[in-house]
């Protein structure tokens, strides 16, 4: 599977996503800059976390119009499969792929450490290796990372298995005292009405091998590796 990870000014985890896919799951991968137009060679889209153009105006606001995002988005109207991972997630907020808007932490506090999150929808590609209800053990670092959709939307996310991930306890419960960002319903990662485009705060290349302390991002990355060889 052809793997690209976009490059912004200020992404810092692009190096983190390569290492992932090409040195730990072997895949073909290659960087694609903010600037790039053309992504016919590529069967997934890494948006990865950093803080992409200094997080001006909001994080997120200006890479989501960069010329790459216009190719993303054709990308992923013509069935190509987009993460977007943190900040990534925020730039696919921006960019009106994703439904919501991201907001500073509740405690105003950059979190740094590892969190629990439920799979609550395990069929989408990004999840099929998973179990519904399965515990993932992943890593934030995030000032922004508080989700928030008006009720209707989150509604409409719930009733069609757009909530993807949900933060909660090591035993699986979602509870306030498990959300690190105070985001609306505990929620951690959504996915698009296609099931084509996925959004999550934790880092799951952080954590795809356990000298890193976990290796519970390999469900969600070798979940695209399970499902389809090329578009």
């Amino acid at each position: 599977m052809r793997f690209g990870v976009v490059v912004f000014p200020g992404s810092n985890c692009d190096l983190d996503a390569h290492h992932a896919l090409g040195a730990v799951l072997g895949q073909p991968v290659r960087y694609v800059w903010h600037r790039e137009t053309d992504l016919h060679d590529l069967d997934c889209v890494i948006l990865p976390g950093g803080f992409s153009y200094g997080d001006y105006l909001r994080a997120g606001a200006i890479a989501a119009r960069s010329p790459v995002m216009d190719a993303v988005g054709r990308f992923a109207e013509a069935g190509g499969l987009v993460i977007g991972i943190c900040n990534g997630f925020q730039i696919l907020l921006e960019a009106g792929l994703l439904p919501g808007a991201m907001q500073p932490n509740a405690d105003l506090l950059f979190h740094c450490e590892f969190v629990h999150v439920r799979v609550e929808n395990p069929a989408t590609p990004f999840t099929r290796l998973c179990r519904s209800g399965q515990v993932l053990r992943l890593a934030i670092a995030h000032a922004e990372g508080n989700y928030y959709a008006p009720p209707e939307a989150l509604q409409g996310l719930e009733e069609r298995g757009g909530v993807v991930f949900r933060y909660c306890t090591p035993e699986g419960e979602v509870l306030p005292e498990a959300n690190p960002n105070g985001s609306v319903a505990n929620v951690a990662g959504v996915i698009n009405e296609a099931g084509n485009v996925l959004g999550m705060m934790p880092h799951p290349e952080r954590c795809a091998e356990e000298v890193l302390g976990s290796a519970d991002g390999r469900f969600i990355l070798e979940s695209l590796l399970a499902g389809r060889t090329g578009r």
